[in-house]
């Protein structure tokens, strides 16, 4: 059974050595049991080449470990010291216009550079050597946000290289590339492999093709630089777990396949900078400035269960204003305890706070911590030690519920609809959120799953949106599932070489789904088409030839939500209403368990738990449901951010 527990990140390196045992002391009082450090340290622990410092190191995990505190050690690849890019000047990613990114922040190497992926590979191993038996060591992290800051596609010649070997692996033939890329369209065919440029600085729109394979490509440099290290690792210490913290909205790499090299998939929560810079509506972002969208944290939790296949971290959570949004707004008192909770709900192990002690200097001295600069309490320290307090009280373990509902969501469709938008706008991600959060506000619990998912047996209800192209799981999945599956649009539109299929879209046979798209009518999004009954159609709508049963149309008379049995198509985006609308005609099809939440009011369950969290700015009171048997944290009156834990009657 996993007994959820706090963390935090603290860094050694930055503060004088006499305050580490205080520090940790403190850090013990609070309830925290997981202190992450390393993971941009590698300056102090090789400041010349081969001038290994490692004794600092282990003299601040003997000072933690002393405190019962346990140390997750990250590797500091993400920061490459001055003198390792003098070393290897041409490790540094090139952009999009073909400029070469400096020294002088971080991030700054090119996961093509097979030079800079072996010197990342020494000083893991050494790294390993010196501290892999140390009794505080309790797991790796493996460097930190892969593909934060735009750093996945580099056009550089490392670059070129390996994206054309890596062609040649994938297709055999410069013939069988030529078919695949259309390249007879505008004369663009190739005689050698080696004739291919990478996708950037032409003229006009490259081939949708060899765009897409260039994403594949650099995906796949991520997945390789990871299995780098934890291999390394594992092989010095196959007991303990490898970790890497991802990003939420970071979508230039495919997580699920990164995550074949992990132990536990971790990321790093931050919704109010994520809120500020996002594509929310200015109503939202007013309305949930000082908590987050109540959707989106949640929506993270749940794909990287996924992701870590069960088990799942926050390596860094926002704990007061951070730096890095365009505005940083104080958290409304009490969402650090929140954020915290709901994470527990979602099945998190551990929720590591970002960061102990803020920092005096440097670019992030503006991002809060547990401690303000002068080593006093910011809110959030009070917050956390209680959160601490009350996992002890309930007892909470277990995992979370397996959801009743899964949504599809897929990478490699992100990369397709910006590759080849057709509606400005149009997003995967955007679709798969809606339609969670449509759910979510039932009360329902969800998971989030992978497009290579091959059975959806368990589910009641199973949605896949937006999806680029079928594959053979997909499919045989779709065909097998006795539940309600609701397609989204766009879904089946392309071949996996971006062709249109022969039956087009959603190309599935006529005796699963009797659905053909014809057309699409890309609209501004400022345009709404209403849908009779309720809703409208907006950005996006199909005209659909069909002999399935057309539950809603739109005022002009085009099909938007068909049914054939339990089989339903969606062949329109629309508003939120209209969404929220489908969702519920889903729901009681399906008759699905829901429950009454008041607004801004969310919660998941988890071992015998249902957890409920206010992200609203007012009071509210819940409904007590049917298999609830009393409240083991809080009560039915939420204060804004209140939690409340209900413990349910039987196994949900």
């Amino acid at each position: 059974m996993t007994t959820p527990t706090l963390g935090v990140c603290y860094y050694p390196e930055h503060w004088s050595e006499d305050v580490w045992e205080t520090d940790a002391a403190r850090m013990a009082e609070v309830g925290i049991k997981y202190v992450r450090i390393g993971e941009f340290a590698w300056s102090r622990l090789e400041p010349k080449p081969g001038q290994l410092q490692f004794d600092w190191l282990i003299r601040s995990m003997d000072v933690l470990g002393r405190h019962g505190l346990k140390v997750i050690f990250g590797t500091p690849t993400a920061t490459p010291p001055r003198w390792v890019v003098d070393k290897l000047p041409d490790m540094l990613a090139v952009d999009v216009q073909g400029r070469r990114r400096g020294f002088g922040s971080r991030r700054h190497y090119d996961f093509s550079h097979l030079g800079y992926r072996e010197e990342c590979a020494r000083i893991v191993r050494l790294l390993s050597d010196a501290i892999g038996d140390h009794p505080a060591l309790a797991g790796w992290q493996t460097d930190n946000e892969y593909g934060c800051h735009q750093t996945t596609l580099s056009y550089s010649p490392a670059a070129k290289e390996g994206f054309q070997r890596w062609l040649e692996q994938k297709y055999g033939s410069i013939e069988a590339l030529n078919t695949a890329w259309g390249a007879v369209f505008w004369s663009m065919d190739y005689d050698r492999f080696d004739q291919i440029e990478l996708p950037h600085l032409l003229v006009t729109d490259g081939a949708p093709a060899h765009l897409l394979d260039f994403r594949r490509y650099s995906s796949d440099q991520v997945s390789a630089f990871n299995k780098v290290q934890y291999d390394i690792l594992k092989a010095r210490r196959p007991d303990l777990p490898v970790i890497h913290n991802f990003m939420g909205r970071f979508v230039d790499f495919d997580h699920y396949d990164l995550a074949e090299t992990l132990d536990v998939a971790a990321w790093d929560a931050y919704p109010l900078g994520h809120l500020d810079g996002g594509p929310e509506s200015d109503e939202v972002k007013r309305a949930y400035m000082r908590q987050g969208e109540p959707d989106f944290q949640a929506f993270y939790h749940d794909l990287y269960r996924t992701v870590g296949h069960g088990r799942w971290w926050i390596m860094e959570q926002q704990p007061g204003p951070v730096n890095w949004a365009t505005h940083n707004p104080d958290p409304l008192p009490g969402m650090a305890r929140l954020w915290a909770w709901e994470a527990f709900g979602h099945g998190a192990e551990v929720v590591s706070y970002f960061r102990w002690r803020q920092a005096p200097f440097a670019q992030e001295q503006m991002h809060a911590g547990l401690l303000r600069p002068d080593s006093e309490p910011a809110p959030a320290y009070d917050e956390a030690s209680q959160v601490a307090r009350e996992l002890k009280q309930i007892g909470l373990a277990g995992t979370a519920n397996k959801g009743r509902v899964a949504i599809v969501y897929d990478y490699e469709s992100e990369w397709a609809w910006q590759i080849q938008p057709q509606a400005d706008g149009f997003s995967h991600g955007a679709h798969v959120r809606g339609i969670y959060a449509a759910f979510r506000k039932h009360g329902v619990d969800i998971d989030i799953i992978s497009p290579h998912t091959k059975s959806f047996a368990g589910y009641d209800i199973v949605a896949i949106p937006a999806l680029f192209s079928w594959n053979d799981d997909l499919r045989s999945a779709v065909e097998s599932f006795e539940g309600h599956l609701l397609i989204g649009p766009r879904t089946g539109s392309k071949t996996e070489n971006f062709s249109i299929p022969a039956r087009l879209a959603p190309d599935l046979a006529a005796n699963l789904l009797d659905v053909k798209v014809m057309r699409i009518d890309s609209i501004n999004p400022a345009v709404e088409v209403e849908v009779k009954g309720g809703g409208a159609v907006t950005h996006w709508r199909e005209r659909i030839e069909t002999k399935a049963n057309v539950i809603f149309e739109d005022v002009e008379g085009w099909p938007v939500l068909m049914s054939q049995g339990k089989l339903f198509y969606l062949g329109a985006a629309g508003t939120k209403a209209l969404v929220q609308r489908v969702v519920d005609y889903l729901i009681a099809e399906a008759d699905l368990p829901t429950l009454a939440l008041p607004a801004g009011v969310r919660c998941r369950t988890r071992d015998g738990f249902r957890i409920y969290v206010n992200y609203g700015a007012h009071a509210a009171t819940l409904v007590p449901a049917s298999d609830e048997a009393g409240y083991a944290l809080g009560s039915a009156e939420m204060t804004p951010a209140g939690v409340t834990v209900a413990r349910l009657a039987r196994a949900s």
